[in-house]
Formats: structure tokens, sequence, C-alpha cells
């Protein structure tokens, strides 16, 4: 079983910053990927950004070159630094966890880009 916990969520006004952090209660390097993920209120979830074993990352294109997700193997953590953000960032932000027979999900962080 693997926990994951996202923090750094918030209220942040247009071409501001955050950034989320995820902690894995397991090796993070056992994992086949990391990501994340969002659902905006009446939408469907979709990938933000993904990170494999091998540290190949993917971006969805409406957040390439403004998001860059990164991890650190030695705390287990996955961290997604967002810039420039825009109100259609706005979402609840969740981390994600595949493993070879499984996939995890985090209780999801709120980001709301508004002035």
């Amino acid at each position: 079983q693997v926990q994951l916990v996202e923090s750094g969520g918030g209220l942040v006004q247009p071409g501001g910053s955050l950034r989320l952090s995820c902690a894995a209660s397991g090796s993070i390097f056992s994992f086949v990927a990391m990501g994340w993920y969002r659902q905006a209120p009446g939408k469907q979830r979709e990938l933000v950004a993904t990170i494999a074993r091998g540290g190949r990352t993917n971006y969805a294109d409406s957040v390439k070159g403004r998001f860059t997700n990164s991890r650190d193997v030695a705390t287990n953590t996955m961290n997604l630094q967002m810039n420039s953000l825009k109100p259609e960032d706005t979402a609840v932000y969740y981390c994600n966890a595949l493993l070879p027979s499984s996939e995890y999900w985090g209780q999801g962080t709120q980001v709301t880009v508004s002035s």
C-alpha cells in the first residue's frame, strides 16, 4: 500500500507561482512513473505532467514552458513548480503513482488562480 500526500496548493493571482509537493510512503524509485493530474469543476480529470522511473518528463500542451515536474529520490517526493499561472489552471491537483500492478492517488490539493 502506497500513501501519497499532496501539499502546496492555495490561492494565487494570475501570473503568480506555486509549488506543489507529493510525499510518498514508499521508495519512488520503485514506481514505474509518477504524475500530476487535475480536475476542474464540471470537467474530467486531465493529465498535467508525468515523470518516469528513468527521469523522463512529459507535459500537457497547456502547461509546457510554465510547469516543471521533478522528483527527489532521497526524500521520496515529487514536486511541481507552476509559474505564470492562469485562471484556467484552477483545479484540484492530484498526485498519482503507477506501480507494475497497481495505481495510487493522493487526496488532492486545491489550486485557485484569481485576482
